[in-house]
């Protein structure tokens, strides 16, 4: 492939919801590029960009992909994105490093919420941005009802370039609205046509909206629209671009991405509207000046590049996908790596081609590629010289909040399953393994259900190595509400010494439960020695980790040594520690025990149509709610208090509710007394497990 300068490079993201056509489309920009001497199907897992084992066997995109695409003496990077929501990290990974965006919609299923997320993702970044309705060949697809509805959604910015032409139920043709001229295919030639009566009614309409649009760019053109003048073709375009890139018009194209028909028009149009990052802004901070270093994808600056994107796969390595910000990346440049302090040298400089890697000697400014053997190298980091050490800010992806437990069924793998994570966690951030050493539990964390069950699938046919999923243990905690007087006697006789330790204590609550306990001693007269109390307290130590009432940890207790007795020979420091540990199990449980579960400082953030069903559903879940508060574009943050065990599945359920609208996040609060139903059911379950012998 040649080296583009940047001037001749669109980095452009494919957004959408799932199963809306991005990866298709993908397809037949790649094949009328010449990449493919024959298109793919998703049917068949031969497609360019979805090429790993999971997305052929569930038949969806899971990672992005990168496809560079020569066209017209430009480069058109083409970032496929995934549009389920649990994959939703990586399509702001390619939206933070592309320049634009084109958002796809299926004229059959129409406007959807992955649409509507897809423009979110847009607004974030600042991406201009275009439409392209796919499914234009199938009976029921309305390329008028998208377009009525993108315009209910975000207003008279929305305008069409292209209009559908059918005959006899079939997509003929098109019509270019800003040339007024009408298109037929004719097997892979298309040729002009007269414009059929059907369209010309939206012609007019769509074409007025456009000149109102291009007029609104300079007051020189919105008087000679005023005046009754007509714009010239090149003028039209000119202005078109302009506000293309202040994301003040939003173009739509339509097409069928199975019969590459719409494609070419596609095409042309990024090149003609879509920015190139020259025209693009980016700055990041000299680490040498602490000044702002304006790198605004500038070739003749100082080199530096930004990582976007990890690929870790077992068969074809590791590799970093880069944006170079600035300067010219060659072959054997010396990089420094501020964040992990380190310098590597660029051995070979990647295309991928979805999964293909392709050498090239450089990378211009504004350039996407890949780097391979960068060990050190993370998403999120830096490369720039050592003379100029620059960081660029990090993507802010989305928080995980759905987790669930689980378990090696071999447990051999142990290691080796905590370093497959490690791997798939420098690929994927959004994405958390956690050792919850408290609750004797390994934990994952992912955006969705689905996104848990993809590792536990790459884990077994990549990683080879199984592992069990299965609902996560409650952090709850013990402690007691009334005051208990106890003693107990620990003493053995086997021959020889003894063991001898008698404490007489008291149990209260001490009112924090930030702190397992509090230990006090009152012992006059020497009744027990001083140097048992550390033995005394190592017996509290212990204790406090399992609790006698349902073997969770133990706070806010308060214990009192206040006598006891020893015995000059048999008495010795595990002799008192047995004692205390005796003693702490018969007083906890006589100063009314009671079980503590976590609570949690929810947010859910939702359409407001949806408040009702979003508090109902909470109060269901034992939630409290403290309050509404607008969050603007007509959504509303529900806040409330919730109990942790209440969360599980919450991700999946408010999807449902919301139909994919809602978004969540919450952090631990405090802990509050559990009722009792819930204290009965973790005592019993407590009692079954010693009954069986499967204490954890």
């Amino acid at each position: 492939m040649n080296i583009y300068t940047t001037d001749k490079i669109r980095n452009v993201c494919l957004l959408g919801h799932g199963g809306a056509g991005k990866t298709s489309l993908a397809e037949a920009m790649a094949y009328l590029g010449g990449l493919t001497s024959r298109m793919g199907k998703i049917s068949d897992g031969n497609t360019v960009s979805d090429y790993g084992k999971e997305e052929i066997k569930r038949q969806i995109s899971i990672y992005t992909s990168l496809i560079p695409i020569e066209w017209n003496g430009t480069k058109i990077n083409v970032l496929d994105t995934p549009g389920f929501f649990d994959f939703v990290g990586e399509a702001e990974e390619a939206a933070s490093a592309a320049d634009a965006a084109i958002i796809v919609v299926s004229g059959k299923a129409g406007v959807e919420v992955g649409t509507e997320r897809a423009w979110e993702i847009c607004e974030k970044y600042k991406l201009p941005r275009m439409f392209f309705v796919t499914d234009m060949d199938i009976d029921n697809a309305s390329y008028r009802q998208v377009v009525e509805d993108l315009t209910a959604l975000y207003g008279k910015k929305i305008a069409p370039f292209h209009l559908p032409i059918r005959e006899n139920e079939k997509f003929t043709g098109y019509v270019n609205v800003i040339t007024e001229q009408a298109y037929k295919w004719e097997g892979k030639e298309v040729k002009e046509c007269d414009v059929p009566e059907a369209n010309k009614e939206y012609l007019e309409s769509y074409r007025e909206t456009l000149m109102e649009s291009v007029a609104e760019t300079s007051e020189d053109l919105m008087e000679r629209y005023f005046g009754g003048e007509t714009f010239t073709e090149n003028e039209i375009r000119q202005a078109l671009r302009v506000s293309v890139n202040d994301c003040s018009i939003v173009p739509i194209s339509m097409g069928s991405n199975i019969l590459c028909q719409g494609i070419y028009t596609l095409m042309d149009d990024i090149v003609k509207y879509l920015p190139g990052p020259d025209s693009r802004t980016v700055a990041g901070i000299d680490l040498k000046t602490n000044e702002v270093f304006e790198a605004n994808y500038d070739f003749s600056k100082p080199k530096s590049a930004y990582i976007f994107k990890t690929i870790v796969d077992p068969f074809i390595g590791k590799y970093s996908l880069i944006k170079v910000m600035s300067g010219v990346l060659k072959t054997d440049d010396l990089m420094y790596n501020d964040e992990k302090q380190v310098e590597e040298k660029i051995g070979k400089i990647y295309l991928l081609q979805g999964n293909k890697p392709i050498e090239v000697p450089e990378l211009h400014a504004g350039d996407i590629g890949a780097l391979a053997k960068i060990t050190a190298a993370r998403t999120g980091n830096t490369l720039s010289t050592k003379s100029h050490i620059i960081r660029f800010g990090k993507a802010e992806l989305p928080k995980p909040y759905t987790y669930k437990r689980y378990h090696a069924v071999n447990k051999a793998d142990v290691d080796k399953i905590a370093q497959s994570l490690q791997k798939i966690m420098h690929e994927d951030q959004t994405i958390k393994a956690v050792n919850d050493s408290e609750n004797k539990q390994m934990l994952i964390y992912g955006m969705g259900d689905l996104h848990i069950d993809v590792i536990q699938s790459r884990l077994e046919n990549e990683y080879k190595v199984k592992i069990d999923l299965t609902k996560p243990k409650v952090a709850f905690r013990e402690t007691i509400k009334k005051n208990s007087d106890v003693e107990y006697k620990y003493k053995k006789q086997s021959g020889g010494h003894g063991q001898y330790g008698h404490v007489k204590m008291r149990f209260c609550a001490s009112g924090d439960l930030e702190t397992p306990y509090v230990f006090e001693e009152e012992v006059v007269g020497g009744a027990v020695p001083k140097n048992y109390f550390p033995a005394v307290e190592k017996g509290l130590q212990e204790s406090v980790l399992r609790g006698p009432l349902a073997a969770y940890p133990v706070v806010g207790v308060k214990a009192t040594l206040y006598d006891g007795s020893y015995h000059p020979v048999d008495s010795s420091e595990m002799a008192f520690k047995m004692a205390t540990i005796q003693a702490f199990k018969k007083g906890f449980m006589e100063a009314g025990p009671i079980l503590l579960e976590p609570i949690a400082s929810l947010k859910v953030t939702v359409p407001n149509d949806f408040t009702g069903d979003v508090m109902g559903d909470l109060n269901k879940r034992r939630g409290r709610v403290l309050g509404m508060n607008p969050a603007g574009n007509g959504k509303t943050v529900v806040e409330a208090d919730i109990p942790m065990m209440s969360l599980y599945g919450y991700c999946t359920d408010l999807r449902s509710m919301t139909g994919g609208r809602g978004d969540f996040e919450y952090e631990f609060a405090r802990y509050e007394q559990a009722p009792s139903d819930i204290q009965e059911a973790e005592v019993k379950e407590r009692a079954d497990k010693v009954a069986e012998g499967n204490v954890e």
